[in-house]
């Protein structure tokens, strides 16, 4: 059995005020990690669906990959974060933004027919929690694109071998490099994936040059397309920083009959529609708001 990670409230990485997407995706030399992401999510999410859930969805970088789908329900901790993805994606119907925790999921059961979580597990201090809830609100056969950073790559080995840290990259226990920062073991992600009711169906390996003497002497098009050919040995080891993942949601899923969307992230409850920006549980009566076209469920309204 992989080893658990418990906590009576994880603490959650929130990326509030925060300019990551200008200052690490457009301003810090990611153009090859970028490119080689793009290509591993083609890989492995349906051409077409209905309803994506974007976990950890930021300011939007990928939102624009998941065009097969009708509907794209944008998901993160972080209001400014949304409101930069909504600047520049549009408020057109077809995208949905939600502030909520991730472990206090504000969705009805069996909702979405595919779900993609990347670069955002590695923040989860209970990364087997956050899975079983990512699974609740997915339906049967539903598929799930994870990506994780993996503890077990070559840097780390190397490191390890010459004692230049301490942690094994060969223990499945998670090591935490830096507060609410992951890696995790293949092994230990695989069993809490089947635990939760996910079964692996394909594994790419990915970002094997993320090196910064590669990408300063290597052109960009010759990395991408080397990181391009050595992807599909995913499936049968995993030493690359970062593993991509497409599961498929296992066993049956309830689904609400009503025709609820939204439910109360504390008390479980369908929620009703929205009327004047606002939507109120009608169990526990708590007040959630909708503010710059972004439903608040990160904290209760306040009147």
């Amino acid at each position: 059995m992989p080893p658990e990670i418990k906590t009576e409230k994880p603490p959650i990485c929130d990326y509030e005020g925060s300019d990551y997407q200008q200052r690490f995706w457009e301003g810090g030399n990611r153009q090859y990690e970028d490119q080689v992401e793009a290509i591993a999510i083609k890989r492995l999410l349906p051409k077409s669906g209905e309803l994506l859930l974007e976990i950890g969805a930021g300011a939007g970088r990928n939102t624009p990959r998941y065009a097969g789908f009708e509907r794209v329900v944008l998901l993160d901790y972080s209001m400014t974060q949304l409101e930069q993805a909504r600047q520049r994606l549009g408020a057109s119907d077809r995208y949905v933004y939600v502030a909520a925790d991730v472990y206090k999921m504000p969705f009805v059961d069996g909702l979405f027919d595919a779900t993609t979580m990347i670069r955002v597990i590695h923040h989860m201090a209970d990364a087997p929690k956050a899975l079983q809830q990512i699974r609740q609100v997915m339906q049967p056969d539903g598929h799930f694109i994870l990506e994780y950073a993996n503890k077990r790559n070559l840097k780390a080995i190397f490191r390890y071998w010459f004692r230049k840290q301490k942690w094994s990259p060969f223990a499945e226990t998670p090591v935490e490099f830096v507060p609410l920062n992951f890696d995790f073991h293949p092994k230990a992600m695989s069993g809490w994936l089947r635990d939760a009711g996910f079964a692996i169906e394909r594994q790419l390996t990915v970002s094997h040059f993320r090196m910064d003497w590669a990408k300063r002497r290597l052109p960009l098009k010759l990395l991408v397309g080397m990181d391009a050919l050595l992807q599909p040995t995913g499936a049968l080891w995993q030493y690359t920083p970062s593993v991509f993942l497409r599961t498929r949601a296992t066993g049956a899923t309830r689904r609400a009959t009503n025709g609820a969307f939204f439910k109360c992230p504390e008390c479980g409850t369908n929620l009703p529609k929205e009327e004047r920006n606002q939507i109120v549980c009608p169990v526990c009566r708590r007040h959630w708001g909708i503010m710059n076209g972004i439903y608040n469920f990160k904290e209760e309204l306040k009147n």
